[in-house]
């Protein structure tokens, strides 16, 4: 860019760079979800086609930016997580942050037909999002923990307060009737008044979903020349290829961490 004497306003700028050494989170949250799913007809408590569309937007994202080695989520959320050591965008949050949370947006716009078909979308989507940093991977752990138990939580409380709605109570019974319940109380009232047994329900309602890469061998044609020039062969090769895992499996525990130490790697 030519020099100018407007140049100066560049000095307004702040700096945002994010602290080294640290784990870097950048969580998005649908905002005004509720609405959005009420007027899209979302099924309640839980539309599979919703989560899915969800986690391909999450796989778009790790696929456009590979130092994400890890993202997490549930509902109308995911959280996306970097390494200490990445120098992605120079560690600008405000860079992060933004791209991120653009691309994602986009995406849920650009994959909506993969999922819903031709049920048209009446309005677009619309994320926020926050930059956090852990200084250790246990303070990482305890945040995933932390938006995986929350996902049970919401989980629970919502499949118990639909049933109640769909069996006929008006909702305000129905959140009169699970106010102050404890956890064992609503998979009593699942289990005796509608047969469900709460373990039973899928994992990805109940767990969420957790994005990571693993490696996967394939066979590729390769085209080959012979000495002479003129004629082509094809053989086959194997090759390695990274690509992207989606699990719905406990993160709180030690299971996981252990099966994926690669993760840790700090």
């Amino acid at each position: 860019m030519a020099k100018s004497r407007f140049e100066y306003v560049k000095q307004f700028e702040q700096d945002d760079k994010l602290l080294l050494g640290t784990w870097i989170v950048i969580r998005i949250d649908g905002r005004n979800f509720h609405r959005f799913s009420d007027e899209h007809g979302f099924l309640k408590p839980n539309d599979e086609r919703a989560l899915q569309l969800m986690n391909k937007c999450a796989e778009c994202v790790m696929y456009e930016f590979g130092e994400i080695v890890l993202a997490y989520g549930q509902s109308d959320e995911y959280s996306f997580v970097l390494r200490p050591r990445t120098t992605l965008f120079k560690r600008r949050a405000s860079k992060l942050l933004s791209t991120i949370v653009s691309y994602f947006a986009s995406s849920y716009v650009y994959q909506w037909r993969g999922f819903f078909g031709e049920k048209p979308m009446i309005y677009p989507p619309m994320f926020d999002g926050r930059v956090i940093l852990y200084p250790t991977l246990n303070t990482l752990r305890d945040y995933l923990s932390w938006r995986q138990a929350d996902c049970h939580i919401n989980n629970l409380y919502n499949t118990c307060f639909w049933c109640l709605v769909k069996s006929g109570q008006m909702t305000d019974a129905a959140e009169s009737r699970l106010s102050g319940t404890s956890s064992s109380d609503k998979n009593e009232i699942l289990f005796t008044e509608f047969s469900i047994n709460y373990n039973d329900l899928p994992a990805i309602f109940r767990k969420g979903s957790t994005l990571i890469w693993h490696e996967v061998d394939e066979t590729i044609t390769k085209q080959c020349r012979t000495k002479d020039d003129e004629t082509i062969t094809e053989r086959p090769v194997l090759r390695t290829r990274k690509s992207i895992l989606t699990l719905h499996v406990d993160v709180i525990g030690d299971e996981f961490w252990a099966e994926h130490a690669d993760i840790m790697d700090e």
